[in-house]
């Protein structure tokens, strides 16, 4: 017979880890949508609105500059 323990975490930086790692991973997924939106053929870019100038002006912001309304 196997038994599972579940413990909470009482080492303070464990439990404030996952937010970190949430924001991390919205890091990375705002550099792969601008990778994408760098990539895309002035057709596609049409259908989005964007001119090939605000896509890559977009493309070239830092990983951390993102609306504050994206920050959580």
């Amino acid at each position: 017979m196997t038994r599972t323990v579940c413990r909470k975490a009482s080492n303070p930086t464990i439990r404030h880890q996952t937010p970190v790692l949430q924001q991390l991973s919205r890091l990375f997924s705002v550099q792969r949508s601008r990778r994408h939106l760098s990539r895309l053929d002035n057709h596609a870019l049409q259908d989005l609105g964007l001119t090939p100038r605000e896509a890559a002006e977009e493309a070239d912001r830092p990983i951390w500059d993102v609306p504050a309304s994206w920050r959580k």
